[in-house]
């Protein structure tokens, strides 16, 4: 499998150059030559396979013969130490729970599955690789814990400063070791720019290995396609066609979903679901795509003012408006109706959800609530993580996991830095 540069098609790389570059020197993002069809095999034993086999499978095809069998069995084994349940709340509605690995968040097995394949490429090389990540909440603490004191890997998170819950800024700023914090005094945005900036930079990029580990690499977009495999796998046989709602800031992880419909996966919609940072929806809406400066919202890692993943969107549906339209459905919430879905999932479920989660939530309502299709919503962070606004909405303290209690009197090692190219590229480089 090679994959191409989608502002350039021409330009093809492997596996291992798309991984460890994450993105060409023009910006533009890697994608796979095709999406590879899984054989009607694979999905008549689906019920019966693990969350590894899924996995394994998965990779197996997509991958090709750019990693062995037993090196992969290894990425998957590491990646997927913990469990993605799908929740029943009601005869036709579910919760897919993915923030059980060890940053509480969906981006764990992305970035563990990533930290796994650089371990392959890097084995029997001398270089040293700096990952730069711009972070707009959980993206940082999971590349962190993935990657912390591997062997030829330093990891640089770039966070705006006062726009993270005490618990993210906590897990992104306590490790220390190869990993190192900048707290920007900008927007996610500013974050973000500054990183396409840094990939750009010819002069930095001779003298340092860049590459990111943010969503715009595909070893860490990809992983994500596993939990909607595995959700079908946990809904058994059905006879009723199955909606999605996955809370979306850059857009990663439906991409990854979409990939996974392309893959052959039936899922009859996708709903993006988002804050007031609502360019996608606009998008699907009107067919213009009009990025703006972030808003501060209660659920931060959706704070996101243009969508980094977007292209892949429009690259996988070959830049058809309606045939994207066709599988996606995009509405988008207010903080005050935010809380008024947390306080909803609490008092109608028993379920405790987290903003992003409780905006998913939203996104099915608003689509239709039907006793003739089954309904899915991605709880993507913890409600741990967000105390103060899951405690007001439902009325009910929440459980703070050991792990995460333990941050708190941690102390913070964090570089503050405006939100200006020159001032970072002077500390990196």
């Amino acid at each position: 499998m090679e994959y191409y540069n989608i502002n350039n098609p021409s330009e093809k790389v492997s596996l291992k150059s798309a991984v460890l570059q994450s993105i060409s020197s023009e910006l533009g993002l890697y994608m796979p030559e095709y999406i590879p069809k899984l054989p009607d095999a694979f999905f008549n034993k689906l019920s019966d396979y693990s969350l590894q086999d899924i996995a394994f499978e998965v990779s197996k095809v997509m991958l090709g013969d750019d990693v062995p069998d037993n090196e992969l069995i290894n990425i998957v084994g590491q990646s997927l130490a913990f469990p993605i349940p799908l929740r029943r709340l009601n005869e036709n509605l579910f919760v897919l729970e993915l923030f059980h690995g060890p940053t509480l968040a969906f981006k764990d097995i992305g970035a563990r599955f990533m930290a796994g394949l650089f371990n392959y490429f890097l084995k029997n090389e001398s270089r040293k690789v700096t990952i730069l990540v711009a972070t707009s909440g959980d993206t940082g603490s999971a590349v962190a814990n993935a990657f912390y004191n591997r062997d030829g890997v330093n990891v640089v998170i770039l966070y705006p400063s006062g726009k993270v819950s005490e618990l993210q800024e906590k897990q992104l700023t306590t490790m220390g070791g190869n990993i190192t914090a900048l707290e920007v005094e900008g927007s996610f945005d500013d974050c973000q720019r500054i990183v396409k900036q840094a990939f750009a930079d010819k002069e930095l990029n001779s003298r340092i290995n860049l590459t990111s580990a943010n969503s715009i690499n595909f070893a860490r977009l990809f992983p994500q396609s596993f939990y909607y495999f595995h959700a079908f796998a946990q809904l058994g046989k059905i006879d009723k066609p199955v909606v999605i709602s996955i809370p979306s800031g850059n857009f990663g992880n439906i991409t990854a979903a979409l990939i996974a419909k392309k893959m052959g996966l039936p899922v009859h919609q996708f709903i993006a679901s988002t804050n007031i940072n609502h360019i996608v929806p606009d998008y699907l809406m009107s067919g213009k795509f009009e990025p703006h400066p972030s808003h501060q919202t209660i659920s931060n890692a959706m704070d996101v003012g243009n969508p980094s993943n977007f292209p892949r969107m429009l690259d996988l549906y070959g830049n058809n408006h309606s045939a994207l339209t066709d599988d996606i459905k995009g509405f988008w919430f207010t903080d005050d109706q935010t809380r008024s879905a947390m306080s909803e999932v609490y008092n109608t479920l028993d379920y405790q959800a987290d903003p992003h989660g409780a905006i998913a939530y939203a996104g099915l309502k608003k689509y239709g609530l039907s006793p003739d299709h089954i309904s899915i919503f991605a709880e993507t962070a913890h409600p741990a993580k967000f105390p103060f606004e899951v405690e007001k909405a439902t009325g009910k303290m929440v459980q703070i996991p050991a792990a995460l209690k333990n941050l708190l009197i941690l102390e913070k090692k964090a570089t503050k830095v405006p939100a200006e190219y020159g001032k970072f590229r002077e500390l990196i480089g």
